[in-house]
């Protein structure tokens, strides 16, 4: 039995094996928890200083702005400098920004375009030093721990999805968001001191000499994208699920007319998908197994949609509500996996930086899409219309990518080429 539990739990060894991996990782966890409550702090004072689901949606318009920009900037030098210093630097500008909405939080009431300013510049800065992270990883641990070094840094976001979402929303039913805003700032101390702490990530030696910088360098890796239909199927269908089927925008909304009550419960709907990716993550030794990884992301995606639409008509029963996220959660996490790990296996280091801010731009930024989608639909119809018909979409959406894209439906692990170095 204890045979059978080490091969189906999480594989830790790039934490035991990389110092910096794990100093990194650490980092991140405190960070990431930080982030949590910024995240639950704007959406709750935008819908008490406003009461409209749509202007609530729009806080996914500012953030989508802000990631496109970082990506675009990030992308115009990060593979060409010092990955570690972009980190610290990238902490430095969190740590002023989250300065800003506690003094703005402080004053009583923020204008709401001083809400969306920092929205925009803390998911900018978050697709710089998210892509520095990402591209730093294959050189901490090495291709071949890949899979677990993604699965142990969803753990991560997971946990601190499921953590920091419950006490926001508890601290802020007691305070208000100044204190969200706050423990933000604190949080952000923790990865710019890993940061600090790791060996410097200078690019690589190529024989290409120099590598490029600026708007070369981020048409170098559009390119690139555009050239290889595999890893353009995985950021298609990851648009797919995040945009029709991620209703995160509506959870204030309903939680105080569906469900009938207050910030708590928003925090528990946010919550609830961290939770059901935690559990299939426990067993993610045998899901890094799987070898037709292609079609575990397709499969995974519908498995998303379908649960995202079962949570829209479950009426006020909380419980199964938040089931239905849970289950979710676990399909997307999987999805998570394996699109991530056959991005960083078959793409060299010198384009790990540029694609990977096209990655988080995707990951992070279809879900902003998502939370105008969803405000808008529920303004014009209701929000469990938005909710239903956004995760049937997104099962629609998954098959007719597997049908544009049969390089993902094929894709088998065993037989990937090889990246560069």
């Amino acid at each position: 039995m204890s045979g059978r539990l080490r091969r189906i739990a999480l594989d830790v060894t790039p934490l035991r094996v990389s110092h910096d991996f794990r100093l990194l990782w650490g980092g991140s966890l405190i960070s990431a928890l930080g982030s949590q409550f910024v995240r639950v702090g704007l959406y709750i004072q935008v819908f008490a200083l406003t009461g409209s689901p749509a202007q609530v949606g729009l806080l996914g318009v500012s953030a989508l702005v802000g990631n496109v920009a970082g990506t675009f900037i990030g992308g115009s030098f990060i593979d060409a400098h010092d990955r570690r210093r972009v980190l610290i630097w990238t902490q430095v500008g969190h740590v002023a920004v989250s300065g800003w909405l506690v003094a703005g939080a402080i004053g009583g009431h923020p204008l709401l375009l001083l809400l969306h300013v920092a929205n925009l510049l803390t998911w900018g800065l978050g697709a710089i030093d998210g892509a520095a992270r990402q591209a730093a990883t294959p050189r901490l641990v090495g291709t071949e721990l890949m899979p677990a070094a993604v699965a142990l840094n969803q753990v991560l976001w997971q946990t601190t999805g499921i953590v920091g979402p419950a006490l926001a929303g508890v601290l802020i039913a007691r305070t208000s968001p100044t204190a969200a805003y706050a423990v933000d700032l604190v949080s952000y101390l923790g990865l710019l001191f890993a940061a600090i702490a790791i060996q410097p990530l200078p690019p690589l030696p190529s024989l290409e000499g120099e590598r490029p910088v600026g708007v070369r360098a981020v048409r170098e890796g559009l390119r690139y994208v555009g050239h290889h239909r595999l890893i353009r199927s995985t950021f298609v269908i990851d648009l797919i699920a995040m945009i029709f089927g991620m209703p995160a925008a509506l959870f204030p909304v309903l939680a105080v007319e569906q469900f009938h009550r207050g910030p708590e419960v928003v925090g528990l709907l946010f919550a609830a998908p961290a939770v059901g990716a935690l559990a299939q993550l426990l067993v993610a030794g045998s899901v890094t197994k799987i070898r037709r990884q292609g079609e575990a992301v397709i499969w995974a995606v519908a498995g998303w949609g379908a649960a995202i639409a079962a949570f829209g008509l479950v009426g006020a029963h909380l419980g199964w509500a938040l089931l239905f996220l849970a289950a979710a959660g676990a399909a997307d996490v999987v999805s998570a996996i394996f699109r991530s790990t056959i991005l960083q296996v078959s793409i060299p280091d010198a384009l790990r930086g540029r694609l990977g801010g096209i990655f988080l731009l995707v990951v992070s930024g279809g879900p902003r899409i998502g939370d105008l989608e969803a405000g808008l639909v529920a303004a014009a119809v209701s929000p469990t219309f938005s909710v239903v018909s956004g995760g049937l979409a997104c099962v629609v959406g998954a098959f007719a990518c597997a049908v544009r894209y049969p390089e993902l439906r094929r894709y088998d692990a065993s037989a990937r080429p090889p990246a560069n170095a």
